[in-house]
C-alpha cells in the first residue's frame, strides 16, 4: 500500500500555507505534479519548488499545500464536468459564475485542459462539509464526501478567481470548525421582501453559512400566509409561494431554513385574532403577548400552526422560542397568575409552579416538532433549573443573553450535557435602533475578540465544552423597525457576516490583521 511521505511541513494559522516537499498524496488529488517516475528508474532530485501564495478567501482555507505551476483560471471553452449527476446543481451554478460550459457527467478518463471537475468521495468518517481542491496540470478538481462539501469547494474557487484571477497550483484541504453557521432574521417586527431575503441567502452561502433562521411571528406581526389560520396573518406578509421559492433557493445553496414561531410569549399578533386565549393576571388585565398556557386550546392552536408550516419549511430544525413569557417576569408568578398556579398544582402536584407549567408547555411543543422529524431549539431563558419537570434533553439551547432575570450561566447547560448554539447578544445581535443597552455589532469586535466559546459577555467557557457548542448565529431584530432601511441593514451586516464566517469556520487566531481582512473583503466584493 502506497503512503504519502512528506520531507518537511510547517502548519501555521488559518489562511497560511502548509509548506510541503516530497511526494504528493495519492488520494483525491493523486501523484506528483509531473507524473509518476517509471519503475526501475532513479528519480532525479527536483529543484526546490517556489511557495505559491495561498488562496485568499473568506473564510480562509485551513490548509494549503503549494506546488510549482501556473495554476488554474477560467478560459473560453473550458468545461465544468461532474462525476455524478447529483452534483449537477453545483456544476451548473459554478459554470455560470465563472463563465464556463457545463458539460454534465463525465467519466474519469474524459479529461481536457482547463477542466473543472466536481466529484464526491473521500475518507470514511470525514466531515461531510469538508472538501479538497486540487489544481494541477492546467485542471482543477473539487472533491468531498458530500455535495455540501463540494459546494463549499466551489465557493473557495469562486472567491479565489474573483480576488486574483487564478487559483494557485497545489492542494487545499478545508473543513468547518462548527456545524451550525447561521444568520437569523426577524421579519415579524420589520418586514423584508422576498427578493431581499434571497439576496442574503446567496450572500451567506458564498461565505459558507448553512443556516438561515426566520422569526416570522411576534407581537407586532405574523408574516407568512396561512391556510389553516388566515385570521392570524398580518400585512405585509410572505406568500407560501414566496416562501417555497426562498426554501428552494436555500436548499440549492446548502442553507437550511430554521423557522421560529415563538411561544408562549411573543404571540401578540396571534392573540389579536384569539383574545379568548390571552393570558390575564389576577386583576383581569391582559398580559402583552402571552398566551394562557392553562387552556388546552392554546396548545392546540400553536401545534396546528407548527404542523401547517412544517410542510412549508421542510428542514431538520425548528426554533420554539420560549423566551420572555411575562407571567414569569414578575416577583410572584403564583400570586399574579392564580389560574396558572392552579393548573400547575393540578398537573404536577401541590408543589407545582408556574415555571413547571411553562416547562411542560415547552416539552409539549418539542414533542410536536419531534413527531415531525425536527430537532427542537429554544432560547436559553426558556430553561428553568429544578422544579417538578425538566426541559426535554434533546432541546438545543439557543444562548443569547445573561441579562434576563435569573438567566443561567452557559456552563450550567454545558455541564448538564446540553448542546448549545451561540447567539451572544454582546457580539452577534443586530437590534434596529439600538434600544436599551444594545449596540450594532462590528466586524472588528467579532474578528478580534469573539470565538464560539464566548457565549455570554466576553468571557469564554472552558475549552472542554467546545464539542457541545454546535456553532453560532448572527441575529437581526426589528425592535425599532424604521431605524434602518433594508439596504442599510444589508450594509450594516456586511462585515459582521464576514467576521463571523471566519470565526465559525476556524476559531483559531486569524492570520490576517483586521485591516488586511477588510481589504480582502473589498477585493472579493
Amino acid at each position: 500500500m502506497r503512503q504519502a511521505r512528506w520531507a518537511a511541513a510547517a502548519v501555521v494559522a488559518a489562511g497560511s500555507a502548509v509548506l510541503a516537499y516530497g511526494v504528493w498524496p495519492a488520494d483525491g488529488g493523486g501523484g506528483s505534479p509531473g507524473g509518476r517516475t517509471p519503475a526501475g528508474t532513479r528519480a532525479t532530485p527536483a529543484s526546490p519548488r517556489p511557495a505559491a501564495a495561498p488562496p485568499r478567501t473568506i473564510p480562509a482555507v485551513r490548509e494549503y499545500v503549494p506546488a510549482a505551476g501556473p495554476g488554474w483560471k477560467p478560459r473560453d471553452g473550458a468545461r465544468v464536468v461532474v462525476g455524478d449527476d447529483d452534483l449537477a446543481d453545483e456544476g451548473r451554478l459554478v459554470a455560470g459564475e465563472l463563465g464556463l460550459t457545463y458539460a454534465g457527467e463525465k467519466g474519469a478518463g474524459d479529461v481536457r485542459d482547463g477542466d473543472l471537475r466536481l466529484e464526491t468521495g473521500g475518507d470514511q468518517g470525514a466531515n461531510p462539509e469538508s472538501y479538497r481542491l486540487t489544481v494541477r496540470d492546467g485542471r482543477a478538481v473539487i472533491s468531498g464526501p458530500s455535495d455540501a462539501g463540494v459546494f463549499y469547494g466551489t465557493r473557495t474557487l469562486k472567491q479565489t478567481v474573483a480576488g486574483g484571477g487564478t487559483a494557485p497550483e497545489g492542494v487545499v484541504r478545508d473543513e468547518p470548525a462548527k456545524a451550525k453557521r447561521g444568520l437569523m432574521l426577524d421579519i415579524a417586527r420589520k418586514f423584508y421582501a422576498a427578493d431581499w431575503i434571497e439576496d442574503r441567502i446567496r450572500e451567506i452561502a458564498d461565505l459558507k453559512y448553512n443556516e438561515f433562521g426566520l422569526h416570522f411571528s411576534d407581537d407586532q406581526g405574523f408574516r407568512v400566509e396561512s391556510a389553516g389560520h388566515p385570521e392570524v396573518v398580518s400585512d405585509p406578509h410572505l406568500t407560501k409561494a414566496e416562501v417555497r421559492r426562498i426554501v428552494d433557493l436555500a436548499r440549492s445553496l446548502h442553507v437550511r431554513i430554521v423557522p421560529e414561531i415563538d411561544s408562549p410569549g411573543h404571540l401578540g399578533a396571534v392573540l389579536r385574532a384569539h383574545p379568548d386565549l390571552q393570558l390575564r393576571n389576577a386583576n383581569g388585565r391582559p398580559t402583552a403577548g402571552a398566551i394562557d398556557i392553562s387552556e388546552p386550546a392554546a396548545g392546540q392552536l400553536v401545534d396546528e400552526l407548527i404542523e401547517e408550516y412544517s410542510e412549508v419549511f421542510p428542514g431538520s430544525e425548528w426554533h420554539l422560542g420560549a423566551d420572555e413569557y411575562l407571567a414569569l417576569m414578575v416577583s410572584d408568578p403564583e400570586a399574579s397568575y392564580p389560574g396558572l398556579a392552579a393548573a400547575a398544582r393540578e398537573k404536577y402536584g401541590p408543589d407545582g409552579t408556574v415555571e413547571d407549567l411553562t416547562t411542560g408547555w415547552l416539552n409539549d411543543r418539542a414533542a410536536t416538532v419531534r413527531k415531525l422529524d425536527r430537532t427542537p431549539r429554544a432560547w436559553n431563558d426558556g430553561f428553568f433549573d429544578g422544579g417538578a419537570v425538566a426541559p426535554s434533553e434533546d432541546i438545543q439551547v439557543a444562548y443569547w443573553t445573561g441579562k434576563e432575570i435569573g438567566a443561567r450561566e452557559p456552563a450550567e447547560f454545558l455541564e448538564a450535557g446540553r448542546e448549545l448554539i451561540n447567539y451572544n447578544d454582546e457580539y452577534l445581535y443586530y437590534v434596529l435602533g439600538e434600544p436599551q443597552t444594545f449596540v450594532y455589532p462590528t466586524g472588528r469586535r467579532i474578528y478580534e475578540e469573539w470565538t464560539p466559546l464566548v457565549v455570554r459577555g466576553s468571557t469564554p467557557v472552558p475549552e472542554r465544552y467546545d464539542a457541545q457548542i454546535l456553532g453560532g448565529s448572527l441575529a437581526v431584530w426589528g425592535d425599532r423597525p424604521n431605524a434602518q432601511t433594508q439596504e442599510q441593514v444589508a450594509a450594516g451586516l456586511r462585515m459582521p457576516l464576514r467576521a463571523t464566517a471566519q470565526k465559525l469556520w476556524d476559531r483559531r487566531e486569524p492570520s490576517l490583521s483586521w485591516t488586511d481582512f477588510q481589504q480582502l473583503a473589498e477585493r472579493l466584493g
